[in-house]
């Protein structure tokens, strides 16, 4: 039963609260503002501009049907099954907002800033969920497959351009383009920030002579590992051993602290680092994003 809870229930119901805050970033902040909009939704809009009668949750379901059946042999099942989910579901939310709440239009700057905020997220934690919600999500999620040093942010932007141009061109409105290109780019922001931002972590490098002092603190009290690294000095050739710790943002002040006390004249890098992998941080998955 907990096997089932953990690998069933709580992915869909992130992936269903997702879509709502999706549906509502979409029919809140970029339809009633006319706000160009990527993928398979932006070619929802433009079918609803040209037919009022084709709701623009059921258009995307039904250009969907091709993308699937694409990419049921490259993406396997599951994640077929759980982005088929999430694609319906918030095609239905954005149908039923639009039937049950008509949205008024707001200064365009606000609804870029907001809709961008609401899509990136959104789509960021359904892509934590094993999902996408089908149209470029999907077709991104494949050219993943390809190059896989492109985060899916600027992956997503890249295939949306198009998309918004073509909204911009069917409403006959250039700032409905530039709106949309501004929307973009904050939601491929917020959304890398969702998908890898957690994994912020830094790298220490310290030079000291009491770096076995330092070392046992590290280890026993901060609890997290050491690699002692044999370096020398350019100008003196005496040896020197550097500490390199992979450390967790929050940790890092106990480390500058730990440092200073035991070792006033420490040299002490913090660098930055991404996706790091292995004990006490994430470990690889297959096709990880």
């Amino acid at each position: 039963m907990q096997k089932i809870v953990k690998q069933y229930f709580i992915p869909y119901t992130w992936i269903t609260l997702a879509s709502a805050a999706y549906a509502l970033g979409f029919n809140w902040c970029y339809a009633p503002n006319k706000i160009g909009f990527g993928g398979i939704t932006g070619v929802g809009q433009i079918v609803n501009h040209l037919l009022p009668w084709a709701p623009i949750g059921t258009v995307v379901i039904l250009l969907n049907i091709p993308l699937f059946l694409l990419g049921w042999r490259l993406l396997g099942g599951h994640l077929l099954v759980s982005s088929l989910y999430a694609m319906f579901i918030s095609s239905v939310f954005i149908d039923l907002l639009t039937a049950w709440y008509t949205f008024q239009p707001m200064e365009p700057m606000l609804a870029c800033i907001f809709g961008g905020l609401s899509m990136g997220g959104s789509i960021g934690v359904i892509f934590l969920q094993g999902a996408t919600t089908g149209g470029t999500d999907l077709i991104a999620r494949l050219l993943k497959l390809k190059v896989a040093w492109l985060p899916m942010g600027k992956l997503l932007m890249a295939i949306d351009l198009v998309v918004i141009v073509a909204v911009a061109v069917v409403f006959q409105n250039l700032y409905s383009a530039m709106y949309g290109l501004v929307a973009l780019y904050i939601s491929s922001i917020v959304m890398d920030g969702v998908l890898y931002g957690m994994d912020l972590a830094k790298v220490a490098y310290i030079i000291s002579d009491k770096h076995r002092e330092i070392a046992g603190v590290i280890i026993h009290d901060i609890d997290r590992g050491v690699t002692i690294l044999h370096g020398e000095g350019g100008y003196s050739g005496a040896e020197k051993q550097v500490l390199m710790v992979a450390i967790k943002q929050k940790q890092i002040v106990a480390l500058k602290e730990a440092v200073k006390r035991l070792d006033p004249a420490a040299f002490l890098i913090v660098c930055e680092a991404h996706e790091v992998l292995g004990d006490g941080f994430r470990t690889y998955k297959q096709n990880d994003l």
